[in-house]
């Protein structure tokens, strides 16, 4: 027996099932939208992902042609610098040799004191080896010498050194430090040659000058390690000439790399930036493929569950309008049901119709709505009890159906007419 309750239970069923396909469909625009949409999204990311891989190969072949040209300088700034530290080491090989004599001539000048010159200052008689030793000083020094009679007799005159060393040399306080500071790379070659015949006299040596006196054996050393020196430096300057112009070469060669190393860094920072570009388009052209199949596939789901209830959707349209409209007549319909049952069960079925047809008039007119067909069947009965009654070989004729539901319903006796 159909309530109020039941009945728009039901028919809340069909309009969830309504609603619900309304809603699906309402979904399957939006999404057609948004695959529309998407299209020319992911046609303009596949474009710029193309775009950013022919930038990146041209990039990178660029990139590549710099890294063979800054290989290839930096294969010659190393064979360069191979060079100059090759003629740096000749170099220092040569000079090896004159060194340790000229460190410890800067040694005994480094004990001279000022006691020392004033010793030397005072002789009144010199000794040959003293006078030698002051007579190579002053080539040295560039103190000219002074024309006097020979000591050894005769109108000629000869060079003494003496008194210019005492007045120009042993007469100046910063004597010892103007040997220390003496400028041995830029030594006078006619002062050189003047000097060779005093280093190879063998009265000019350290030790026998010792013995006349120590301050002038140090000179006397001071001279030696000079001579030595220039003669290894008249080898080494070539080599230093060489070394100079190699060094210069490798400088600039080397600034050159460096300008050629800055710009190959850039061209491999811009392919870094190019390459995190691309692989944030790939992303993106990732996220939004996978969002265009998402939406294809929800879409395709959505359409074929669409299609598939699209008959349904009338059938559920039109069931839900009759079950409002039986909604509505579930009161009236009660009311003819329950006054059939205890006052139309004696009649026949003519005269049941007839009734019924002016109850319904009367509750039309107090607006109460009731079915324009009345059955009592529908209103009362149960379809699977009707069913168990027609199995058992009941009479299954509407008025006997609806004679049993009065007998099934009814509290007390009701009159009817036994068929």
């Amino acid at each position: 027996m159909p309530t109020q309750t039941s009945t728009m239970t039901l028919k809340q069923r069909y309009d969830n099932g309504l609603t619900k396909l309304m809603e699906t469909a309402q979904q399957v625009e939006k999404m057609q939208v948004e695959l529309e949409a998407l299209q020319p999204l992911l046609k303009v990311a596949t474009i710029e992902t193309d775009a950013l891989l022919e930038t990146i190969s041209r990039e990178q072949k660029e990139a590549n042609a710099t890294k063979d040209i800054v290989g290839a300088e930096e294969q010659l700034c190393n064979a360069q610098a191979a060079e100059a530290n090759g003629i740096k080491e000749s170099c220092e090989e040569e000079l090896a040799e004159a060194i340790p004599a000229l460190e410890n001539a800067v040694k005994a000048l480094q004990t001279l004191t000022k006691g020392d010159i004033t010793e030397i200052k005072a002789m009144k008689k010199l000794p040959d080896g003293v006078k030698l030793v002051m007579e190579a000083v002053c080539i040295m020094m560039r103190v000219p010498p002074v024309k006097v009679k020979d000591p050894a007799g005769g109108t000629k005159k000869v060079n003494d050194y003496w008194g210019p060393a005492q007045k120009s040399l042993l007469g100046e306080t910063r004597f010892p430090q103007d040997l220390l500071e003496y400028d041995k790379d830029n030594f006078p070659v006619e002062a050189m040659e003047k000097m060779r015949p005093y280093a190879a006299n063998p009265d000019f040596q350290a030790e026998k000058i010792r013995k006349a006196s120590v301050a002038v054996s140090g000179l006397c050393s001071w001279v030696h390690a000079m001579v030595v020196y220039d003669r290894v430096a008249m080898v080494v300057a070539p080599k230093r000439e060489a070394l100079k112009a190699a060094t210069m070469a490798l400088e600039k060669a080397q600034s050159e790399l460096r300008v050629k190393q800055d710009a190959l860094q850039l061209v491999l920072d811009k392919v870094a930036r190019l390459e995190a570009d691309l692989v944030a388009a790939y992303k993106k052209k990732g996220d939004l493929q996978f969002q265009g199949d998402d939406c294809s596939k929800t879409l395709s789901r959505a359409t074929q569950l669409i299609g598939g209830l699209g008959g349904e959707k009338a059938r559920w349209g039109d069931m839900s309008a009759q079950l409002q409209v039986m909604y509505d007549n579930v009161v009236g319909d009660i009311m003819l049901a329950s006054g059939v049952i205890p006052y139309l069960g004696a009649f026949t079925s003519g005269y049941r119709e007839r009734a019924v047809a002016q109850w319904c008039t009367k509750l039309l007119k107090q607006q109460i709505t009731c079915s324009k067909v009345f059955a009592f069947t529908n209103t009362l009965g149960e379809a699977v009890q009707i069913r168990a009654w027609t199995i058992a070989k009941l009479p299954n004729d509407l008025f006997s159906i609806d004679n049993a539901i009065m007998l099934q319903r009814s509290n007390r006796w009701p009159l009817m007419i036994d068929p």
